[in-house]
Parts: C-alpha cells; structure tokens; sequence
C-alpha cells in the first residue's frame, strides 16, 4: 500500500479524533475532496491505526457487582457508581442506591430491623412510601448514648415507620453496659424481652460496618474502657451492631460482646435479606471481614470499594 496513503490517513485520523476537526475542516488541510476524507479515516480503521473502545459504566459495575457475588457467595450485589470517592458523597450516593432496593423488595407481613449511623439514616431519608400491610420495623441494637453525639437512631426509625405505615418498636437501652449481670437484667424486661425477639425474628435486616477509629460514630459515645480499646486495636477490623469481629470474621473480645444488646451475628446468617451498606477506604477491612463472616448476603456499595474487595485475598 502506498506510504502516502498511509501517512494521509495517520493524518486524518489525528485531526479528526484528537483535535476534533470536521471532515470538510480536514479536507481543506490535506488539500483532498471530502469524500477521500471519509476513505481515509475508514482506512486508519481498517489497518489499526485507529482503534475505537466504548467504556460503558453501566457495564463495568454491573460486572464488579456479578464478581463479588461470586468471590463472596452473595445472593445480590449492587454496585453504585460515585463521582468521588469520599465519605459524604459515598453515604448519599449509597442511601438512595439502599433505599431504592429496600423499596424493591419489602412486602406484605415482613418485619424490617434497622441499625443506626449517619450510613443508614441516608438511606432512612431516601426512602419511599409503599403501601403495605402489616409491616413490621424494629431496632436491632441499642442506641442510647453517654454522650452527646446524636446516632440518628430516633430519626431511622421514625422515617422507616413512615414509610411503610407502622409505629416502629424502639431498643430504649444502650448498646453496651459496663457487665454482663446489668445486661441480662435488661434482657429480662418483659418489654425489652419482647423487642429483641422481634429483633431475631426478622426476615430484613439493614445494617453498615463501624470501622475501628476513635472518629467513628460508636467509638465517641462513652462506651468503652481503656482495656475495651486495647483489646479491639489491631485485632478488630470494624463492627454490625456494636459486635466487634476480625478479618476471617470471628468476633473479637467475647467479654465486650456478652455487654452488648442487641442482635448477635449469627443470627444475621439466617436472615432472607442480610443488607450491609457500606463503602470508602476506611470500611473495605470492615467489610471483607464481615462478608468472609457470612453475615451479609446482600452487599451495598460503590465500584471503588467493590474493587478494592476484590483484589483482596479471601482468608482461609
């Protein structure tokens, strides 16, 4: 072929894909009719020169969402595409992402639990109203806090009482206490008794990961001794419900988790939807810990963290 041609095309190509020139543009430039243009341009794509590839994002997450189903055993995975990858932008793109699903799915008769947290109450504020009957909502750990520091934990219940039209059943106690004797009579409460079996009975259950950091909402509410601290940094890698676990999903510190109130882990297993809704760089360790725990079969979360999951070697 001629050398000509081939530099004319190389030409072309420049001018029409990098530059943007129209192909009467380039026809003035290399001095030939509009129509060799056209030639020339089908030319660089036919010997190579010019190769076209059309990334979709619909398809790239949709394929994150297909692998972590596998690599983890999930029932669903959705994977939320984000502008940027920070905490705020994060929590509001994943709360409408949950809220929608959450809408998808609820029916007649189910009994939803819900934890607390700035993750959850964005999904709360998302949510939609769907005319159902006899729905049930119930708070899976307590929320009372010794400090300050708002949990949201009125607000997601209310907002999610809303929504499906009932009046969601309140945990009116603290997530944690100072000894297993002060917890059990709590338990023995006919009220709170009542509650927390509503709690194991449901068939939803929506929850995020706490990572292990002093900022972290559950970590500023004055629960913890200085030896609770010592024996979560650097064993635990997050929280569901205030129950501490490690990377291969075994709980950490069995003597805090017998002062927490509240859903246990095991107990999310045998859930029909598990929901964990999570995602940023501080959570990944957090989730991958809970998803090799099986405490989740439905995961939430965006295509940086779903990447980050799956470059990460399962734990044996």
């Amino acid at each position: 072929m001629e050398k000509d041609k081939i530099t004319k095309a190389i030409e072309a190509a420049k001018l029409y894909y990098l530059l943007d020139y129209n192909q009467n543009e380039i026809s003035k430039v290399l001095g030939v009719s509009r129509p060799t243009v056209s030639r020339l341009l089908q030319l660089a794509k036919d010997e190579g020169i010019v190769q076209i590839t059309i990334k979709d994002p619909v398809e790239n997450i949709e394929n994150l969402a297909a692998a972590l189903e596998k690599k983890f055993g999930l029932k669903k995975a959705v994977v939320v595409s984000i502008p940027q990858y920070e905490g705020t932008v994060i929590k509001t793109f994943l709360g409408e992402k949950a809220a929608g699903y959450l809408y998808e799915i609820v029916k007649d008769g189910d009994i939803i639990g819900v934890t607390w947290g700035t993750t959850i109450y964005h999904v709360a504020v998302e949510l939609r109203q769907k005319a159902l009957n006899n729905v049930k909502v119930v708070q899976l750990k307590g929320g009372v806090s010794h400090s300050e520091t708002n949990t949201y934990a009125s607000e997601i219940l209310y907002l999610f009482g809303k929504a499906f039209n009932t009046a969601p059943h309140y945990l009116p106690l603290p997530a944690i206490v100072d000894h297993p004797v002060v917890k059990q009579a709590m338990e023995a409460d006919r009220h709170i008794k009542r509650i927390l079996e509503l709690g194991r009975k449901t068939n939803i259950a929506l929850f995020t990961i706490g990572p292990v950091k002093e900022e972290s909402l559950l970590f500023q509410l004055g629960y913890f001794s200085e030896d609770d601290l010592n024996s979560l940094y650097g064993k635990a890698v997050g929280d569901i419900c205030s129950r501490f676990f490690d990377i291969e999903g075994n709980v950490v510190n069995e003597s805090l988790n017998e002062r927490t109130l509240g859903i246990n882990l095991e107990d999310l297993k045998k859930k029909e939807y598990s929901i964990l809704v999570a995602g940023g760089q501080n959570k990944v360790e957090g989730i991958f810990g809970a998803l090799n725990g099986g405490f989740a079969n439905v995961l939430i979360t965006d295509q940086f963290t779903a990447q980050f999951l799956l470059d990460k070697k399962v734990q044996k």
